[in-house]
């Protein structure tokens, strides 16, 4: 690691895994934390998951969303991923002297349509007050409890041949914030920026199986994806023609310099599933508002274990690594 921690270490990419593997892992290893999943299956209650977040995104208010919803639907999402069912959740505040009251009534309205949206209550929490110049407006950190419904969910369990799946078009949030940070360019792009419990009961109530499931958040699909097979005998090929990008996201990536997969989402889901699964949950996922573009995106294969590539358009093939640097930092 750096002498010093750097913004680098915030992106979810290569120096985030350094981060959690050389520091955190070390001096706090347990069986739990070891999965390095969304959440944790709590040992001695296995009916149980948990999992916490902090938001600092910044503007605070955005196209799609704001930091109250996004505090929320990350953390219900985070148990989603794991298989739960989320319940429960903490809500602790860290205030700015100076922050204007009603821009704060205004998040807290804005969580608590979300919680409500998403069927979960806010049992407990705490608030902190810092100086002027010291907090930057507000963080907000959830933690969340809930009941496993779906276990077994892990990169361990991808097969050969197994199909990718993601929900929807890649790379709303990131570029919707990113533009609104900006002012760049205005127009219909928004932030995905939902709670996915009920997309993720949905493919399951199709009875396909699944292999794993996780929200592309900081790093985009293209780190999720190789974080599924790194060390693995495994590699996953995406196809690019097949992987669902809006217009307009398309058109800010190139503007902004940027690329979608690695771009944040905050209401979009990858799936593995047998292929023999894959129109059954396909069908699924778009019978529901927030699957309706979803798409099957690439195959796992033998081929190149450990790596993710991407077979362009043109016909060549690109290799997908873990995000370095911050491409897009205090995005989520």
């Amino acid at each position: 690691m750096d002498e010093i921690i750097t913004l680098d270490y915030g992106s979810g990419g290569k120096k985030t895994s350094r981060l959690i593997e050389e520091l955190l892992l070390p001096a706090l290893d347990n069986p739990a934390l070891r999965e390095l999943g969304d959440g944790a299956l709590l040992p001695g209650a296995e009916k149980l998951v948990f999992s916490t977040d902090s938001f600092v995104v910044t503007p605070r208010f955005f196209p799609g969303g704001d930091l109250g919803k996004l505090a929320v639907c990350g953390t219900v999402n985070d148990l989603a991923m794991c298989g739960g069912e989320a319940k429960y959740l903490s809500l602790a505040l860290i205030l700015e002297e100076g922050l204007p009251v009603a821009e704060l009534r205004r998040l807290i309205e804005s969580l608590r349509g979300a919680a409500a949206e998403a069927g979960v209550r806010i049992v407990t929490g705490d608030t902190k007050v810092v100086e002027r110049g010291r907090g930057d407006g507000v963080y907000i950190n959830t933690a969340g409890i809930g009941f496993l419904r779906h276990p077994g969910l892990s990169p361990r369990a991808i097969r050969e041949g197994d199909r990718v799946l993601v929900s929807g078009t890649l790379g709303d949030h990131g570029t919707a914030v990113m533009l609104a940070r900006s002012g760049l360019m205005e127009g219909e792009l928004r932030s995905d920026c939902a709670a996915l419990g009920g997309l993720v009961e949905t493919l399951f109530d199709s009875g396909a199986r699944v292999r794993v499931l996780r929200d592309p958040t900081r790093g985009g699909a293209a780190t999720t994806l190789c974080e599924f097979v790194e060390g693995a005998a495994l590699g996953i090929e995406l196809e690019e023609d097949a992987i669902p990008v809006r217009g307009a996201v398309r058109a800010a990536c190139a503007m902004l310099g940027l690329d979608a997969l690695y771009c944040a989402n905050e209401g979009k889901l990858l799936a593995v599933v047998p292929p023999e699964d894959e129109e059954k949950a396909l069908a699924a996922l778009r019978s529901h508002p927030l699957g309706a573009e979803a798409a099957a995106i690439g195959t796992v294969t033998a081929e190149a274990p450990g790596r993710v590539t991407l077979r362009t358009a043109h016909g060549g093939r690109r290799i997908l690594q873990k995000l370095s640097g911050a491409q897009l930092p205090r995005i989520c």
